[in-house]
């Protein structure tokens, strides 16, 4: 559900500013985070050039993406308008005209792509193609039946590529497979949330989402579990068959000394594979249970449970890879 403080106020000068910031939605640059992914799984996060570059990287792709969002909503006001939730939106709600809107998006746009080309032709065309990606998908892509969740599992795919090449990172098969998987389950799950939502809301017809239509129960069903599946199994093989570049000398050592050789091999990556699955049979939950998935994003700031898990995975993560970094030395001297 949509929910905006300050809903008593008008269109005008003082408040367009607040209302352009809405409908950029900051809350999506939660899916931007991506680009730090190849960073991380680089070794490199601790290397101060590349995570700078990173976090500039970010804020320029999240300058796209609020641009792409205000143009959306100008397509989509006549449809928002007809929806329960989605006409809460300040293009929708009358909060900030569509020629304000516009310019706001064009000028976020302009300045996106002008500030990329200083990070290099790669991260540009990276930048460029999921703006003509979300563009189409906002003009036609969306309404052809699984052509629109490919979309969106290609946009995140866009963001992993454009971080890589933003460090000049490796990426890995089977940990691209394990980010088309995730995106697609996401995507499979919102098509069934939305469907969830407007019918619990009294919208039979579906009108307001008309792909909906194509997507029958069991269908979704059927490539929920599938994309759940090929997740949590890509994400164990790319852990057991593409280790981190290191473990760090902290964490071997300590390990060394209480464990056999044939658990020294790099692969306590695999220790973070319990919490993928649990995610994602979490997540499941959330679909079929709580009635929820519409905004992934949302689901992930406010279920208690799935924000642990991701908060745990990522500090085993961490503890795996960074444990030169992070582990201190005076405390493996005392264990030894």
């Amino acid at each position: 559900m949509v929910k905006y403080q300050f809903t008593n106020k008008g269109p005008g000068i003082i408040w367009l500013p607040f209302w352009v910031l809405v409908s950029a939605r900051p809350r999506q640059w939660l899916k931007n985070l991506a680009l730090f992914a190849p960073l991380v799984f680089e070794g490199a996060f601790f290397n101060p050039e590349k995570f700078f570059l990173t976090v500039y990287g970010f804020f320029v792709f999240s300058m796209m993406a609020s641009g792409i969002y205000i143009i959306n909503d100008i397509i989509d006001l006549k449809k928002d308008l007809a929806h329960p939730f989605k006409s809460k939106r300040p293009i929708a709600a009358g909060r900030i005209n569509r020629q304000a809107a516009f310019v706001a998006a064009i000028i976020l746009i302009l300045a996106s792509l002008f500030l990329s080309q200083g990070l290099g032709a790669f991260f540009f065309s990276a930048i460029l193609a999921y703006a003509t990606l979300q563009i189409a998908y906002s003009l036609f892509l969306r309404s052809l039946i699984l052509i629109d969740v490919m979309a969106i599992a290609s946009g995140f795919l866009l963001r992993v590529y454009a971080g890589a090449v933003l460090i000049d990172a490796h990426v890995t098969v089977w940990f691209i497979l394990t980010v088309a998987s995730l995106a697609l389950f996401l995507a499979i799950g919102k098509r069934r949330s939305e469907r969830t939502l407007l019918l619990g809301a009294g919208v039979r017809d579906l009108n307001t989402r008309e792909i909906l239509h194509h997507y029958p129960e069991t269908l979704l069903d059927s490539l929920t579990v599938m994309f759940a599946t090929a997740c949590w199994f890509s994400y164990t093989m790319f852990t057991f068959l593409q280790p981190p570049p290191s473990a760090g000398p902290q964490v071997l050592v300590l390990f060394g000394d209480y464990l056999p050789r044939t658990f020294l091999a790099s692969k306590w990556l695999m220790g973070s594979v319990p919490f993928v699955i649990y995610g994602v049979m979490r997540y499941l939950y959330v679909i079929y249970e709580k009635k929820e998935g519409e905004s992934p994003e949302r689901i992930l700031l406010s279920d208690t449970p799935l924000l642990a898990t991701v908060v745990i995975w990522i500090v085993l993560v961490f503890v795996v890879i960074y444990g030169a970094d992070i582990l201190p030395t005076r405390f493996l001297h005392y264990i030894q």
